[in-house]
């Protein structure tokens, strides 16, 4: 009997971008499709299958996005969409890698939803990048996702910690901005969908808030405290302002989460 495990496998072991994501929908379709589906035992790779392209670089060496040409709005929204295939790949992951942490369904259902929701994203953008002229892999990307991804590959709440509760809250304090920047260009188009990441990747840090703290529940710690403990261990740079204070606190990611970790690093 195929198993969610057997899902989640195929997805990471998909190298084509755009396989990867029409793929990610299909097998989220089938889980909600099949409620006696076991979840099932997998061990999946440390690093999911990937497209040649596009070159991963140093992220202190990516170049700047600046102008308004087709070009310029390209590169920026390949940004977004090489995090959404990170993203797609991150989501099962989560459900592939922490299959025996005795997590209750409800933790599979949320990570599913999460890895249709970015497949989703991956296709919105890829043809809004094609109707400028260019595809998938066409600019350089750097690894910084995957790189936490794979640092929190042993432990489920460093995992939820850093990834959805750190570098996709991250995404809530930067899709205004970029928001802001399409519609000087009056791209409208391009904002109709940084619009749809930005709503539903609220949900995305919830689903990790809300089993961060199903997990400090079982082990009688205090949530924020050990995120924070968490984050100071797990997490390779700072928290920055600005931060979207008012998406944030949908997610119930509350300011006294981050903003002590901030005023930490001051000189």
């Amino acid at each position: 009997m195929i198993t969610l495990s057997d899902l989640a496998l195929e997805v990471l072991n998909t190298a084509d971008a755009t396989a990867k994501a029409v793929l990610s929908r299909k097998n989220a379709e089938i889980w909600r499709s099949n409620p006696q589906m076991p979840v099932g035992n997998s061990t999946p790779p440390d690093r999911p299958a990937r497209p040649e392209k596009p070159d991963l670089i140093n992220p202190h060496d990516m170049p700047r996005r600046r102008g308004q040409s087709e070009k310029s709005r390209a590169t920026l929204l390949h940004a977004v969409l090489h995090i959404e295939l990170n993203a797609i790949d991150l989501a099962w992951d989560m459900v592939a890698r922490f299959n025996s942490h005795e997590m209750p369904r409800e933790f599979f259902d949320d990570w599913v939803i999460v890895g249709d929701e970015e497949g989703k994203h991956f296709m919105l953008l890829s043809d809004r990048v094609a109707e400028l002229g260019y595809s998938y892999g066409d600019f350089p990307a750097h690894d910084g996702l995957w790189e936490a991804a794979y640092d929190t590959r042993n432990d489920i709440a460093a995992r939820l910690a850093i990834v959805p509760m750190v570098l996709e809250a991250r995404g809530l304090d930067v899709t205004p901005g970029m928001i802001t920047r399409f519609a000087k260009m009056e791209d409208f188009e391009s904002i109709k969908i940084l619009e749809i990441i930005l709503a539903e990747e609220i949900g995305h840090v919830a689903s990790g808030n809300r089993w961060f703290h199903y997990i400090c529940g079982k082990t009688q710690k205090s949530p924020k405290e050990y995120w924070q403990d968490l984050v100071r261990k797990n997490f390779r740079g700072l928290l920055k302002p600005p931060f979207n204070e008012e998406a944030r606190t949908k997610a119930d990611m509350t300011p006294d989460y981050y903003l002590p970790l901030v005023e930490r690093h001051k000189p």
